[in-house]
């Protein structure tokens, strides 16, 4: 059976499902999985090419794109599954030939991927990029989702953009996490990174993630079930009481900045760092082990849909587009701040 899968991915809603889909294969087949997404070549285009003559910094900013972000989603729900993985970027052209030589180079030995096909007559066609991975694979390829073929559910929908906000949560506490260690064993610490953490992960679920699922994912629950009104209070305490948690963290790591530390101090400030992550990853998984399955077998095809159109939208009318790219664009620039620095 299979023991290393490569799964492509491209940043798109489908590619949420399909790492879903992907890491319960492979925990299902007790397989490894590589993640892999192509950067485009931005240094050939002519707006790199002046990037890289009038601010080389912002070229090489630019230059990185999404593709940290993008893994690091996917790194995170498969660590959530136990499922053993990494993640692999390339850069060029062709995404076929680069699916091909990934795969080929990691020794995996079936890509799951899955396609952008097309609807009508065209849907005989499968996504150009598929259909020449099919042509040139010597290995099998399993395409697991055809985009045109799918008719997802309101639920699926909006349990797809909920877990999708949720994996870049994880992602933020795992880089987090990684100056935890360093703190702890005295190594040379990124307080700017730490703070830049910290404060996405307090600023995003305050004034996004948060609001959405009280205002709507669980009101609507707490309307269909009395069954759901502990679980409901004790989520919307986490929420608060991660707020003043995060502002605490924020203040210390600002400090130890400031003025310095002795071990103790690294140590300590480590320590409740990891306290903090280690509580958000409970909070995640009893939303997701707990909550999300109480809403499926409550909720309605209505309820849902305004919940994915709040989730896609934001509650807030007008505002959502500007908040969205910012915070998209924020953890894509921490996402590239973190993979350039060393884990410990």
């Amino acid at each position: 059976m299979y023991r290393h899968l490569l799964v492509p991915l491209d940043g798109s809603e489908l590619g949420t499902g399909l790492v879903t889909q992907a890491v319960a294969f492979a925990a299902a087949l007790g397989a490894k999985i590589t993640f892999f997404t192509m950067r485009e070549d931005y240094g050939a285009s002519g707006e790199g090419a002046l990037a890289r003559t009038l601010s080389p910094q912002a070229f090489a900013e630019l230059a990185m794109g999404e593709a940290n972000a993008i893994l690091a989603k996917a790194v995170a729900a498969a660590g959530a599954a136990g499922v053993d993985c990494d993640g692999v970027a390339r850069t060029g052209a062709r995404p076929y030939e680069l699916i091909l030589d990934v795969a080929a180079e990691r020794g995996c030995d079936l890509i799951y991927m899955a396609s952008h096909g097309r609807r009508g007559v065209r849907a005989m066609i499968i996504g150009s990029q598929t259909q020449k991975v099919l042509a040139h694979a010597t290995l099998p390829v399993l395409v697991a989702t055809v985009e045109a073929n799918v008719r997802g559910t309101p639920a699926a929908a909006a349990v797809d953009i909920i877990k999708d906000e949720h994996r870049a949560i994880a992602a933020i506490c795992a880089g987090l996490r990684e100056q935890a260690a360093r703190l702890r064993a005295g190594a040379e610490t990124d307080h700017e990174l730490t703070g830049a953490l910290l404060h996405y992960l307090r600023a995003f679920p305050e004034r996004l993630h948060h609001p959405k699922e009280e205002q709507h994912l669980f009101a609507r629950l707490g309307q269909r079930s009395t069954e759901a009104g502990p679980l409901i209070a004790d989520l919307e305490r986490e929420h608060a009481e991660g707020g003043r948690r995060l502002a605490a963290l924020e203040q210390a790591v600002a400090r130890l900045r400031e003025a310095g530390g002795d071990a103790e101090a690294r140590t300590r400030l480590g320590d409740d760092i990891d306290d903090f992550v280690a509580g958000q990853w409970r909070h995640l998984n009893t939303e997701e082990k707990l909550l999300l399955p109480l809403a499926a077998r409550h909720l309605r095809d209505e309820d849902w849909a305004e919940i994915a159109r709040a989730f896609r939208e934001n509650a807030e009318l007008g505002k959502a587009g500007a908040q969205d790219e910012a915070f998209r664009r924020l953890f894509s620039r921490l996402m590239n701040l973190r993979a350039g620095r060393p884990a410990y």
